[in-house]
C-alpha cells in the first residue's frame, strides 16, 4: 500500500473508509464527499496510480485525509493484500464501499464480469468482515438495470453486467445473517443511469436509444447526487440489506 502523507497523524479520530475503483467517476466523487465529511479515504485503483495520487493530493489540499492503494480486486491475492495493507497501516477498517465494477470493456473476457461483479465483491466483503468493528458499514453500489434484473429489460450489450452485478448483490445478501451477527451495517445503493459516467458513455456507443429512453423518463441523476447518496449510506441506520434508490422512479415505488 502506497503512502501519500503522514497518515498516522491525519487519521486520528477519523473513520478509515476504503472505496474500490475510486480513481475516477462515482468512486472519486464519493471519496471527495467522504473526505470533506472528515473520513480518511483510501482511494483504491487498479492501474491508474497517477490519477489516484492526484485525487488523494486534491483531497488533502482541501483539508481532508486520503491515501492510495493499488489492487486488482478480481485477483484473490491482490484483494487480500489490499485489505491487509489497510489494516496494517491504520490499525482498522471502518467502512468498505464496493464501487468498482466492469465488464463492458472491449477487451474484457466473457467471464470477467462475473469474476469482478460477483466473486470479487463477495470476497472483499468476507475479507473486510475479519476487521470491520461492530458499527462498521459495507455499501454495495449498483444500478437499477442490475438490481431489478432479470425482471426488467436491459440495454443491448449490458446483459452480462446486469446479470453479474445482480449475482454480486445476491451473494452479499446471502451474508446478511453474518453482517447482522457482527453488528455490521450493509446498504445497497441503486441508481438509474448516472449522467457523465463511463458506463453511460459506453452504452451510448452501443445502444444510444437505450440511453435516450432513460432520459425520456426524466433527468438522469448526476455523479454528485449519486455519490452523495453512497456517502450517506455509510452512516445509514436502516436494517442490513436496505436498498436506497437514486433516480428512475419508474423502476421502484415512489415511497421507497
Amino acid at each position: 500500500m502506497e503512502s501519500t502523507g503522514n497518515e498516522s497523524d491525519a487519521t486520528a479520530g477519523r473513520r478509515i473508509v476504503l472505496v474500490t475503483g475510486a480513481s475516477r467517476g462515482i468512486g472519486a466523487e464519493t471519496a471527495r464527499v467522504l473526505a470533506a465529511r472528515g473520513d480518511h479515504v483510501v482511494v483504491n485503483y487498479r492501474e491508474k496510480r497517477k490519477r489516484a495520487e492526484t485525487l488523494a493530493a486534491d483531497l488533502r489540499a482541501a483539508g481532508g485525509s486520503a491515501s492510495v492503494a493499488g489492487a486488482d480486486i478480481a485477483d484473490p491475492d491482490s484483494a487480500r493484500a489490499l485489505v491487509d495493507g489497510v489494516v496494517a497501516k491504520f490499525g482498522r477498517l471502518d467502512v468498505l464501499v464496493l464501487n468498482a465494477s466492469g465488464g463492458l470493456e472491449r477487451d474484457a473476457a466473457p467471464e470477467y464480469a462475473m469474476l469482478l461483479n460477483r466473486d470479487a465483491q463477495a470476497r472483499l466483503a468476507t475479507l473486510a468482515l475479519e476487521h470491520l468493528p461492530a458499527g462498521g458499514h459495507l455499501v454495495f453500489v449498483t444500478s437499477h438495470q442490475a438490481h431489478f434484473s432479470p425482471g426488467r429489460p436491459v440495454p443491448a450489450g449490458y446483459e452480462p453486467i446486469a446479470a453479474s452485478k445482480r449475482a454480486g448483490e445476491d451473494a452479499l445478501r446471502a451474508m446478511i445473517p453474518e453482517f447482522d451477527r457482527r453488528g455490521t451495517g450493509f446498504t445497497v445503493v441503486s441508481g438509474d443511469m448516472i449522467d457523465g459516467t463511463i458506463i453511460v458513455r459506453l452504452l451510448e456507443r452501443r445502444d444510444p436509444d437505450a440511453v435516450t429512453a432513460r432520459r425520456d423518463h426524466g433527468a438522469l441523476p448526476t455523479v454528485e447526487e449519486f455519490a452523495t447518496a453512497v456517502a450517506d449510506a455509510t452512516v445509514a441506520t436502516t436494517p442490513p440489506g436496505h436498498t436506497h434508490y437514486v433516480g428512475g422512479a419508474d423502476f421502484h415505488p415512489a415511497t421507497v
